[in-house]
């Protein structure tokens, strides 16, 4: 199998997108809504950040043979810039939705459950796909995380459900935030030359392909919950292609300043 800068690309985008909500839920780390929750949500944020790790790693294999160039995971986690990562926008945003007040407002645990259920969702067909791909390395790892993500589905599920089917302000608050997120999960099934290389060439699936398992799943869960889906949107978000919110570069920030204030330290 060629290696080719569409197959690097397309490997990095996984593991932004892990990277990115790993280091998103960490941030409940010590503020859990409850003790158990704290626990489940460091454990998740540490499978999505191993996803990463592994990924990153195959990552750098692939870039040397394009290259030359000799990276680690360290490289692509805190060496890059904003515009070079391509994680899907709503990964990125903030744990507060449209019920916040100002933008330090308090973090909204259902705003955080609705995303890691709407990409659990996703990424449990995508990993199921890609453990068929001719990518042995690729096929590997999704063998490894499809495990993980079945678990973050079923716990992102069942408080989605409690939350929905609660009381009246944990409904109100599901709601919102399902309202909020929904619309950026266009992005998800936006097909572009990336997908379609990956497609033709037998390392992954056209994503737009699984959509409609995908928003079979979601519409379950979402009647259980007793919820709504908001009405679809046009506009798709575009953080796979680089261009992101303007809550990315401060969580680059946070995320990268102790690496880059140490380069090519250890510990």
């Amino acid at each position: 199998m060629m290696t080719t800068p569409q197959h690097l690309s397309y490997v990095l985008r996984l593991a932004d997108n892990a990277l990115i909500l790993g280091q998103r839920n960490s941030e409940w780390c010590s503020h859990g809504p409850a003790l158990e929750e704290d626990i489940a949500l460091a454990n998740i944020s540490l499978d999505l950040i191993g996803q990463a790790r592994l990924l990153y790693s195959h990552a750098a294999t692939l870039d040397e043979a394009l290259s030359g160039a000799r990276k680690t995971e360290d490289s692509y986690a805190y060496f890059r810039s904003e515009r070079e990562f391509a994680n899907y926008t709503m990964l990125e945003l903030p744990h507060f939705g449209p019920l916040a007040g100002t933008a330090r407002t308090e973090r909204d645990y259902a705003v955080t459950i609705v995303r890691n259920f709407l990409y659990s969702a996703l990424m449990a067909h995508l990993w199921t796909a890609l453990q068929s791909s001719n990518d042995e390395q690729l096929a590997a790892i999704a063998a490894k995380s499809l495990k993980e993500t079945r678990y973050h589905l079923s716990h992102a599920s069942e408080w989605l459900i409690r939350f929905g089917d609660g009381t009246a302000e944990s409904h109100r608050r599901a709601q919102a935030a399902l309202d909020y997120l929904m619309p950026y999960t266009r992005e998800f099934f936006a097909t572009d030359a990336v997908e379609i290389a990956m497609a033709e060439s037998g390392v992954g699936p056209l994503v737009a392909g699984l959509e409609p398992a995908w928003q079979a799943d979601v519409e379950q869960a979402v009647a259980q919950a007793t919820l709504k889906l908001p009405s679809p949107v046009k506009h798709v978000t575009t953080g796979k292609h680089g261009e992101h919110s303007e809550h990315m570069g401060f969580l680059l920030a946070e995320m990268q300043s102790l690496a880059r204030q140490h380069p090519g330290a250890s510990w």
